[in-house]
């Protein structure tokens, strides 16, 4: 039986190994320090209005986590919520945990929210049917960045 619940201070360390594992994967394609992991989670367990974070537990322990940001799409005409990091221990993979999320996102932000959004890198072929069985679609776009230097 799986659980989703608010991800707090007590699971620091735990979503930490798994994020450390997810962002040193193919599936991420920069470097990103443990400082930028550390603020993440902070976030995530803080009264930040911007990010959520939810970890899925399952047999006592915790067998992958979320964070969502939370942003105003004027292409949609509301609330967006990010789905910045999606990630399940390899143990727990295909055993529904990620079709469960998603119904989950969708009953909780019903009528608070009009789209949900995620990035996937093309050869996560796996994943990419994941979100196609529930309902997500590609959309044409190219996304751009550009990284700010650090202030405050």
């Amino acid at each position: 039986m799986i659980t989703i619940k608010k991800m707090e201070q007590k699971d620091t360390n735990e979503v930490y190994e798994m994020m450390r594992d997810f962002y040193d994967s193919p599936a991420i394609l920069h470097d990103v320090s443990e400082e930028v992991l550390r603020r993440d989670i902070d976030a995530c367990t803080s009264d930040n209005p911007y990010m959520e974070g939810l970890v899925f537990r399952a047999h006592g322990g915790i067998a992958g986590y979320a964070m969502l940001a939370k942003s105003f799409s004027t292409e949609f005409g509301g609330i967006c919520i990010w789905i910045e990091d999606l990630y399940m221990k390899p143990e727990y993979r295909g055993g529904g945990i990620g079709t469960q999320f998603f119904g989950y996102l969708e009953k909780t932000y019903q009528g608070q929210a009009v789209l949900l959004k995620l990035e996937v890198e093309r050869g996560n072929t796996w994943a990419i049917e994941v979100y196609k069985k529930c309902g997500y679609r590609e959309l044409p776009y190219m996304e751009m960045i550009k990284e700010l230097p650090r202030g405050l």
